[in-house]
């Protein structure tokens, strides 16, 4: 059997093979670019929270603060980073190479796929998950992991008791932490970020879960430092005692991603306050926004202005975050554990039970 095919034909299936083809990379690209876009927003971001917070612990302590490098030392973060991914990798002769090197890719991977369920706006969410807040909980959960790897890596007593110092201070305020989450969604009866940003934009300000729960509210904040590691809680990389903890080994960029995994966390740990607590995009202030009719605008302005209002109440969040840093003195490591677990935690059970009982009673 012979099958006559004409010039037309195959030049319709090549055709078509090339759409096929180009369809294959659109769909490729489009999923690649919102990744893209996020991780690009996230870096001009922890290069933002870098520069306030010089500028801030500058005002603070009656000092300049950067102001050479860039208009109002802008500029300088970038400097840093530049100059640490150019200096040299040291390993330790006798530790464990690959630990000591798969360390610092742990504790930052993990933080960042934690900004893949972030609403910043109605429709701007890379995964809208039904266990959206579980989902970082548990992700954020294996960035200690990573410590205790470039501790016991760097074949250093400093450094191994800095990683046993952030595993035992992450467990400690994650049952906190975890239980003022499962009373949001116990009041949003949701778990997904989206879910619960709408559950308080329906009552407007007063609706926010900050009004509804704020002994929540304190627990989370204290707990979301003690998280980040942030004074009071630096207790892992503790300067006076520990040298500088787990990456007293480092230098170059394994060095810096210590540092960007830091405030990675403090960035997502408040944007996750603002989502929580503060309405997310919602701007439901009374008067102002009825004023405006801030909630109804739509298109590309609508987007635009959402992202604008997450920022702007992430960083008044991020605000309290360091200037508590530079306020406070640093706990013991028992002070950090009694308050963790003979405080906090008895706290956060009694919320949780509050607003079971609160919801029981509602139905």
């Amino acid at each position: 059997m012979i099958i006559d095919i004409t010039d037309a034909e195959v030049q319709a299936i090549n055709s078509f093979s090339r759409l096929e083809s180009l369809k294959e990379v659109y769909g490729a690209i489009s999923m690649l670019f919102p990744i893209l876009i996020l991780v690009l927003g996230i870096t001009i971001g922890v290069l933002v929270i870098v520069w306030l917070e010089r500028e801030i612990s500058a005002g603070i302590q009656q000092r300049i603060g950067p102001e050479y490098a860039g208009p109002l030392g802008i500029l300088q973060a970038l400097a840093d980073g530049t100059k640490l991914l150019f200096k040299e990798n040291l390993l330790p002769s006798r530790g464990d190479t690959h630990l000591f090197s798969i360390g610092p890719s742990i504790a930052v991977i993990s933080i960042l796929l934690s900004y893949s369920v972030i609403p910043f706006g109605s429709r701007l969410v890379l995964a809208d998950l039904s266990i959206g807040v579980f989902l970082w909980i548990a992700i954020s959960s294996i960035a200690p992991i990573g410590l205790l790897m470039s501790g016991y890596g760097s074949n250093n007593k400093y450094s191994f008791l800095g990683g046993l110092r952030a595993a035992a201070q992450s467990i400690s305020y994650e049952i906190p932490l975890t239980l003022c989450v499962l009373s949001i969604s116990l009041l949003s009866n949701s778990s997904s970020t989206v879910d619960i940003v709408e559950a308080q934009s329906k009552y407007g300000f007063w609706g926010w879960n900050l009004w509804r729960q704020p002994i929540g509210f304190i627990v989370f904040i204290i707990s979301s430092l003690a998280e980040c590691e942030r004074l009071p809680f630096d207790l892992p990389e503790a300067e006076e005692e520990l040298v500088a903890g787990y990456q007293t080994e480092y230098s170059g960029i394994k060095f810096g991603l210590f540092y960007v995994a830091s405030y990675l966390n403090l960035l997502i740990s408040s944007l996750f306050v603002t989502i929580l607590y503060l309405g997310g995009w919602n701007f439901s202030i009374p008067y102002i926004s009825e004023f405006f009719e801030i909630n109804k605008v739509d298109g590309v302005f609508g987007t635009t202005l959402d992202i604008f209002i997450t920022l702007a109440k992430t960083f008044l969040v991020l605000f309290i975050s360091i200037t508590t840093r530079w306020t406070l003195p640093r706990l013991r490591m028992d002070q950090l554990l009694n308050l963790g677990w003979k405080f906090l935690l008895p706290i956060s059970l009694g919320n949780l039970l509050l607003t079971t009982s609160s919801q029981l009673l509602s139905l």
